[in-house]
């Protein structure tokens, strides 16, 4: 049997006893327990609360698997006194995990029922201050990068640019004064200040860990930055307003009138500011908002870096993309010359291969037509006669009408034989002399000469070169259409847009050995002791998370190079060196696909298809996870016959289960991610105290977790076990 850490007791947190009476003795209901889902659903921020008594009534569920009998809470009492000892400090809940090298941090994680607090603590300020929160501080990536991409005709942007700091107690100071103004509850205060102290919510401004999915991140992080931030946005607020005051839009259709406007967007501490004004305007709100952080939040800020920038000629860097105002003809270019003979030859072919497919059909019509009258004729012959029970003349009459205008139709098409026709009803006729009409009758003369200006309208073919001049000449007129709307667009009009940071993914790239130093794929041989479905599960959840987090940016087609070509050959040469055999020979095994045979024998794939990636685009509406977590940790399993420990992922009973190490990137490579020279700008890494962490996982969650669909945050850390 393997030793385990002893479990750290679990209690029920509850607010200090001024928040649930005044007086010396009060009966307190007691709350009904909560179901399984109930809980899930609050572990996943799918529940919010309508005020803080929800966290006063917060129980966990006794009989849930995840909770041992030796960490089930003690039942509520019915009454309760101003005596009664006050509960236990979120420091008795919380873990202290050591890391593996002697000079690194130790890292304080929360057990279940304290995130299950914290969960309830962040749903019922979320109740309280969400309504009130401004428009522009969004709670998704990639909601606020299409509201960027949106602004049009911007000229100068800036970026605050906050320095990494502390969070420190005179940040928590003000933070606290500004729930408690909205929130009259001193228990409640109370709680909050406890989890300051304790550390069990702490982190850095102007970092790159906040909202990745890593486990030191808190669940009350993105809610109490909201609220800290509240005055940033109610600044930015009265700007806009006074600016839209100042400079109101014109009404007049017939004037191109580019009003000016000031445009911001707030993700958790980074904030990025975009007018379609002057520079000087620029400045002032840029002052504005500085003097708001250094002055009123008492937050450092990199002056330095929240210069203001030229929106045309500069790129700026915000959440992880890069934005720039470009012409529409850059985001929409016009199609060349090759793509236009390209696309001519193409609907050429199509027009082809559909009159083969209509010849095919006519003459499978003709043969079976004319089988079905041998047989008839054959029949008639021989003396038998044909009884129908109902009348099919008219259904058969209507059938060869329409088969017949539709040949006549066909046959029409073709200048050949309008020509023939028209040839052969107008030459030789003696009643176009003049002599002979002269000799007439009227009405006849008129009679011919109505047939002769009908067969000339629909028998007589233009010439060839008369059509193909008025083609040419309609279409040069739309070309100079669409060339003079390009051009005017392209001096009155300015479109946002947002690139990936190739250079950085590329980097990264490197950085985790997908590549070698020359750009090649080539193997990651700590992966060679997994199975070969999970070195593909692992080489799917980091291209999908890829692929997912950068389907908004305008160089999106780069980004599938990257995972269609560098991690897909990687993965096959990662399968080769294990397996001891060729690149061509896995290839060959696994398909292009990465097809691999589950325990049923049934073919599965788990990395996107390049057919898949090729379709691929800006149509995800939730807000995916960055690839941080998944591209800096590897799981390798151990080989152990032990299997009995209990699955450490939330709500899950199983105990089918196998250990797996968990391996950090950085400390593989012995680099600091702090240093930005050795390690990849804006690539957050998981702490290293996790580091040769190993968990108990069954094969669901264990897959769930390669793959990237949970993140270390739907697992209980605190409870791994020590393998020597």
């Amino acid at each position: 049997m393997l030793p385990r850490l002893a479990r750290a007791r679990r209690r029920v947190l509850l607010p200090t006893p001024r928040a649930l009476s005044t007086t010396t003795t009060t009966t307190v209901a007691v709350p009904a327990p909560l179901s399984a889902a109930e809980l899930e659903a609050l572990l996943r921020r799918d529940h919010y609360s309508a005020s803080t008594r929800r966290f006063h009534s917060l129980r966990p569920l006794r009989s849930h698997p995840s909770l041992p009998l030796s960490d089930q809470p003690p039942p509520l009492p019915t009454t309760t006194t101003a005596t009664a000892a006050a509960p236990p400090s979120p420091s008795f809940h919380l873990r202290l995990i050591l890391p593996s090298r002697l000079k690194g941090r130790p890292l304080p994680l929360p057990s279940l029922p304290l995130r299950l607090a914290m969960l309830s603590a962040a749903s019922a300020l979320d109740a309280v201050f969400a309504p009130r929160a401004a428009t522009f501080a969004y709670r998704a990536r990639h909601a606020a990068i299409r509201y960027l991409r949106s602004i049009a005709n911007a000229t100068w942007f800036f970026r605050v640019a906050i320095p990494r700091q502390p969070f420190a107690p005179r940040h928590v100071r003000r933070l606290l004064d500004a729930i408690s103004g909205k929130v009259d509850d001193p228990g409640f205060m109370d709680y909050l200040r406890e989890l300051f102290l304790s550390d069990a919510v702490a982190f850095e401004l102007g970092g790159s860990e906040l909202c990745r999915g890593l486990p030191q991140e808190s669940e009350l992080t993105s809610t109490l930055l909201n609220i800290f931030f509240d005055p940033v946005d109610r600044e930015v607020m009265a700007i806009r307003e006074e600016v839209h005051k100042k400079n109101p839009r014109v009404k007049d259709d017939s004037v191109r009138h580019t009003p000016v406007r000031v445009y911001a967007v707030r993700y958790l501490d980074e904030t990025m500011v975009v007018t379609s004004g002057s520079k000087m305007l620029t400045l002032e709100v840029r002052d504005r908002i500085l003097s708001v952080l250094e002055r009123g939040l008492e937050v450092k800020v990199d002056r330095f870096g929240s210069s203001v920038h030229s929106a045309v000629s500069e790129k700026m860097e915000f959440l992880g993309m890069e934005f720039q105002a470009v012409p529409p003809s850059v985001l929409h270019p016009p199609m060349s010359e090759k793509a236009k003979r390209a696309r001519k030859m193409y609907l050429k072919r199509k027009a082809a291969e559909a009159q083969e497919l209509k010849n095919a059909r006519e003459t499978r019509r003709k043969k079976l037509g004319l089988k079905i009258l041998n047989h008839l004729f054959k029949k008639v012959r021989r003396g038998h006669e044909f009884e129908f029970a109902f009348r099919i003349e008219d259904e058969v009459r209507q059938e060869f009408k329409g088969w017949a205008e539709e040949t006549v139709v066909e046959y029409f098409k073709s200048q050949e034989h309008r020509r023939h026709w028209h040839r052969l009803f107008t030459s030789g006729d003696f009643l176009s002399l003049n002599r002979v009409r002269d000799q007439l009758p009227t009405a006849l003369v008129d009679s011919y000469d109505h047939l002769q200006e009908t067969l000339d309208k629909f028998l007589m073919p233009r010439r060839g070169h008369d059509i193909t001049e008025d083609e040419e000449m309609l279409a040069e007129e739309e070309d100079e259409r669409q060339y003079e709307k390009r051009i005017v667009e392209d001096l009155t009009e300015l479109k946002m847009r947002v690139n990936a940071p190739i250079e950085l993914v590329r980097k990264a790239v490197k950085l985790a050995g997908f590549t070698n130093s020359m750009g090649r794929p080539r193997p990651i041989k700590l992966l060679i002791c997994l199975d070969d479905a999970d070195i593909i599960k692992w080489y799917a959840g980091v291209g999908r998370r890829w692929l997912d987090f950068f389907c908004c940016c305008r160089n999106f087609k780069m980004i599938k190079i990257v995972v269609s070509y560098h991690l897909r050959f990687s993965c096959f040469l990662t399968l080769a060196e294990k397996h001891e055999c060729t690149k061509r020979q896995a290839i060959s095994h696994y398909t292009k696909d990465l097809k691999v045979t589950n325990e049923n024998g049934v073919p599965e794939v788990y990395f996107p298809t390049e057919k898949e990636i090729k379709m691929m685009g800006d149509k995800n509406l939730s807000d995916p996870k960055p690839v941080d977590g998944a591209l800096t940790m590897i799981l390798v399993r151990l080989a152990v016959d032990d299997t009995s420990l209990p699955c450490l992922a939330h709500f899950c009973a199983g105990t089918d289960t196998a250990l797996y190490r968990i391996r950090l990137l950085q400390n593989r490579l012995n680099v600091d991610p702090l240093n930005e020279k050795k390690w990849v700008q804006g690539l957050s890494a998981i702490h290293e105290s996790l580091n040769k962490k190993c968990l108990p996982l069954c094969s669901i969650h264990a897959s769930d977790l390669l793959l990237g669909k949970i993140t270390l945050r739907d697992i209980d850390c605190t409870q791994f076990v020590d393998v020597v």
